[in-house]
């Protein structure tokens, strides 16, 4: 391991937008506006700062009994008493994650809770490995030095990839490369560019699947959006950080204490956090909001921040018939989750290998995407393991069934995690497993083709409406947890503007090609056709 980078990392072309201008206090010289902000995921916890480091009276209503939503941990205990931490799986911190990393670094200044992996091997059904250790930070080099040394990918595939179809993919543009690709799906749009079939399953696959869809079903401008965001648009390097502990002990709990506190220099607002209540409905009254619970008591507010996930706001906008008008509730109400995910965790009573990868990506060895050695990285596993002489070890499987399957499918698909555990991982075959815990979850947000221009943005029909999460439209080159935090602040804004107050500057991977040759190829190639 090495230490992080921080601040806002080391690409001097990443982008700045600027904060509005505007009272950087709204409590002082009267009362300050009240805000409620339902979802505490990474994009309500965005939103919650942003409003209370201007002043605003915050309150942050959220479902589950924990922050950080789909990056939220909580404590379960073994059959022996043992509590042990627990959360939805594996999560890449990476360094383009600009306006995540400022979110945590509110509470972590110089981000310490986060540690660098040296390196995410991948490896296929064939035993080829590709590995991120040692590139080139720099677009192109990084890609063609990773391209160029794969054993899926060989000179004579880059000669005979179809140049003119392949454009876009070097010269992204955002938005507009949704214009040109939105229709296709990632897989036929990698067929038509002739991208070499190994290469194809190994490294795009496995990149499409952390967006729980296989890319047969993904859209071809997230695909070549994410292909910027990671590869061509960013110097930031490829390999990335992983939090040092559960996610609550390491990010949530932190900033949660700083949200919460009073006469903090710099954030003149607090937070009140309602955990474990669901938002049945919101009612408008003039300007103002009304919220009512499950528990049926109500909320009243200046303005509403919506940083649900897609189910939850889909059901909140059908039963709140005051919001918004006719043509935004359609687009909500056709908001889609992607397919349903697997998360396995075992507690071994045998160590794993020490050669083995904290992370290794697979492809072609279904239903397995990845499996991680969290004691090698996560406090509380590596506790657990030198106590027990064990170790803790996590499996997932995306997009594994259109819907959660029953009791005897979810079964079978264990086991078939576990057969494919131990052919990677012999030693593990004859470890016992002292615990386990099987999570299936189908919250994530679909991005399948023709979706993004439906989708519903931050701003709404009323302006003191806000929406905010990782399935939210937003015309910037952002992915996963990163969308969810640049929502999340520009909610807030959105908000503030409303009292001419100061908003938060975010930054971005550059929004275009770094080529100006790429991109003349590309813009002449789209004008031809």
């Amino acid at each position: 391991m090495i230490a992080p980078g921080t601040g806002y990392g080391r690409d001097r072309r990443r982008v700045r937008y600027p904060a509005g201008p505007g009272h950087r206090n709204l409590s002082q010289g009267g009362s300050p506006p009240r805000v409620v902000v339902v979802g505490a995921g990474i994009a309500g916890l965005a939103a919650a700062t942003g409003l209370a480091e201007r002043g605003c009276h915050v309150e942050v209503v959220e479902r589950e009994q924990y922050l950080g939503g789909r990056v939220g941990g909580w404590t379960e205990q073994l059959t022996d008493g043992t509590q042990v931490g627990m959360n939805r799986g594996f999560h890449a911190f990476f360094a383009q994650y600009y306006n995540l990393r400022k979110l945590l670094a509110r509470s972590d200044p110089q981000l310490q809770q986060l540690r660098r992996l040296e390196d995410y091997p991948l490896v296929d059904a064939h035993g080829r490995r590709d590995t991120f250790r040692g590139l080139p930070r720099t677009p192109p080099w990084n890609a063609l030095a990773f391209a160029l040394r794969s054993p899926t990918f060989r000179l004579r595939d880059l000669v005979r990839m179809d140049r003119r179809a392949a454009a876009p993919l070097g010269a992204v543009s955002v938005p507009d490369i949704y214009a040109q690709l939105d229709h296709l799906d990632a897989e036929t749009f990698l067929r038509d560019i002739n991208f070499p079939e190994a290469a194809r399953h190994l490294a795009f696959e496995v990149f499409s699947r952390s967006f729980f869809i296989e890319p047969e079903r993904m859209s071809a401008a997230e695909l070549a959006t994410m292909f910027h965001i990671y590869f061509l648009g960013s110097s930031e390097g490829l390999v990335f950080d992983v939090a040092r502990d559960n996610f609550d002990v390491s990010l949530w709990t932190p900033l949660a204490e700083y949200l919460t506190a009073s006469n903090v220099p710099g954030r003149p607002g607090a937070v009140r956090f309602h955990l474990g209540v669901s938002v049945d409905r919101i009612d408008t009254e003039g300007d103002r909001f009304r919220l009512v619970d499950d528990t049926g008591a109500t909320l009243t507010a200046d303005a509403v921040v919506l940083a649900t996930d897609i189910a939850g706001l889909r059901r909140i906008v059908a039963a709140s018939p005051t919001l918004g008008n006719a043509e935004w509730r359609s687009r909500v109400a056709a908001l889609a989750l992607a397919p349903a995910f697997a998360v396995h965790r075992l507690w071994l009573d045998r160590p794993v290998r020490t050669d083995r990868a904290c992370f290794l990506g697979t492809g072609g060895l279904d239903p397995l995407d990845n499996i991680s050695v969290l004691n090698r990285y996560e406090q509380q596993a590596a506790n657990w393991a030198k106590a027990t002489s064990g170790s803790v070890v996590e499996l997932h499987a995306y997009a594994v069934a259109d819907a959660t399957p029953p009791p005897a499918a979810r079964a079978m698909l264990r086991n078939r995690l576990l057969a494919r555990l131990h052919t990677m991982y012999p030693e593990t075959a004859v470890a016992n497993i002292l615990g386990e815990r099987m999570l299936w979850r189908q919250d994530c947000p679909r991005f399948s083709p023709g979706d993004f221009a439906a989708r519903p943005g931050v701003d709404t029909p009323h302006p003191r409406l806000a929406l905010a999460g990782d399935g939210i439209r937003v015309d910037l080159p952002v992915a996963l947890m990163e969308r969810a935090a640049t929502t999340g602040w520009m909610a807030a804004n959105t908000v503030l503007r409303q009292w001419d107050a100061a908003g938060h500057t975010l930054h971005s991977v550059p929004a275009q090609g770094r080529s100006a040759l790429l991109r003349a190829f590309a813009t002449r190639e789209r004008h031809t056709r």
